[in-house]
Parts: C-alpha cells; sequence; structure tokens
C-alpha cells in the first residue's frame, strides 16, 4: 500500500511539473505570448524554476514538522525537474535570445549582475544533477552531502537573479525571497531541533485525537 501510494504520489509531481511547460507550449502555438514572447518563456521557465527549487528544499521542514517520508523520496525528482526548467531558462537566454552569439553573452555576463547569479546558479544546479544518482552518492561519500549542500546557495542566489531581474513590481520576488530565506532558517541547528520537537508534539496530538475518533 505504501508503494502505491508513493507511486501514485511521484504521478501527481510529474503531472503538476509538466504543467507550466504543457502551459507554455500551448501559448506559444496560440500566439498568446505577449508582444515579446522570448522575455515571456524568460520569465515563465525562471518562475518554475524557483517554485521547484523551494518545493525541493520544502521537502526536508515537511518530513520534520508531519513525518511524511514520501516528502524526502520527492526531493530527488523535484529537483530533476528543477534542473530540467533552469536548462530551458538558460537555452532559451543562449539559444533563442542571443542565437549563440558568445560575445554578445560574455558582455552581458560582465556587466549584467543578474546575469552573472544567473550563471552561476545554473552551474550549481547543473553539478547537482549529474551527481544526483546513487552511483555518484557511493563515489563521493561524504563529499555527496557537502555538494549537495549547495542547492541552498542556488536557492539564494536564484532569488536574488529574480529581484535584480525585475523593473517594476518587486512583490512576487520578494515573496519567492522571503520563502526561501525562511526554509534556510528552518536548517539551522537550533531552529531545526525546535522543529523537530514541535513535529513530535503535532504528531503525538494527532495520534491522540485518532484513538478519541475511533472511541
Amino acid at each position: 500500500m505504501r508503494i502505491l501510494k508513493s507511486s501514485w504520489l511521484q504521478i501527481l509531481v510529474h503531472i503538476a511539473a509538466l504543467v507550466p511547460l504543457a502551459w507554455l507550449v500551448w501559448d506559444f502555438t496560440q500566439g498568446h505570448l505577449t508582444a515579446n514572447p522570448i522575455r515571456e518563456i524568460q520569465l515563465r521557465t525562471g518562475k518554475s524554476t524557483l517554485t521547484l527549487l523551494v518545493l525541493t528544499l520544502a521537502c526536508r521542514p515537511i518530513y520534520t514538522i508531519f513525518g511524511l517520508k514520501q516528502a524526502l523520496q520527492l526531493r530527488r525528482l523535484l529537483g530533476l525537474y528543477t534542473f530540467g526548467y533552469a536548462s530551458l531558462h538558460f537555452l532559451n537566454f543562449v539559444g533563442v535570445d542571443y542565437e549563440f552569439n558568445f560575445a554578445l553573452i560574455w558582455a552581458d555576463i560582465a556587466n549584467k549582475r543578474f546575469v552573472i547569479v544567473g550563471f552561476i546558479t545554473f552551474l550549481i544546479l547543473l553539478a547537482l544533477a549529474v551527481t544526483s544518482t546513487g552511483e555518484w552518492e557511493r563515489r563521493l561519500g561524504k563529499n555527496w552531502t557537502r555538494l549537495h549542500r549547495l542547492i541552498y546557495a542556488a536557492a539564494l542566489l536564484a532569488a536574488l537573479h529574480f529581484i535584480w531581474q525585475t523593473k517594476a513590481d518587486f512583490r512576487v520576488p520578494f515573496i519567492y525571497s522571503g520563502v526561501v530565506v525562511l526554509l534556510l532558517i528552518l536548517r539551522i541547528p537550533r531552529i531545526a531541533k525546535v522543529v523537530r520537537i514541535g513535529g513530535k508534539w503535532l504528531k503525538r496530538e494527532q495520534g491522540g485525537q485518532g484513538m478519541v475518533d475511533e472511541i
């Protein structure tokens, strides 16, 4: 039964992660990507990347507070989808917007700070995606854990990239940034300990309520 639940949960994650891409393709074929479709694609793939990155970071706190082991099992899947959307974001910038004109790309990297931050974020996500397999985990040993802690740096850099490239309404970038900071705070040892204690208390309360309901 647990395997069945886990499989259904993964299927739902696959569907939910692919919806933004399907919506983007539909709008592209229907000509609904505003007057500047390249920028619209860049914005949508960027938001999808950051959303999936936040969900990946949220798996551990969800497990800690609610005891849902399935959340931990989804981290790798969500992480790979994060890299997938980041790749689309990067390829749209390099291949579609700049048509692989590396002289212009280098000029942007040198003169625009949000491009530098975005490029560093992509390199981190690339390293994490390449080493996400069990074989790499065994090969790297303890260094695998150290390497994959860079996901927190990637999240902060992605949020900063979003803020710096925004020209007008900063509300959404700051909301994303606030969520990222909150998830990072929950990783601080003392705070994580308090959260674990609160999670155990919540599970005991839920267990007690379940007994009352049965009675």
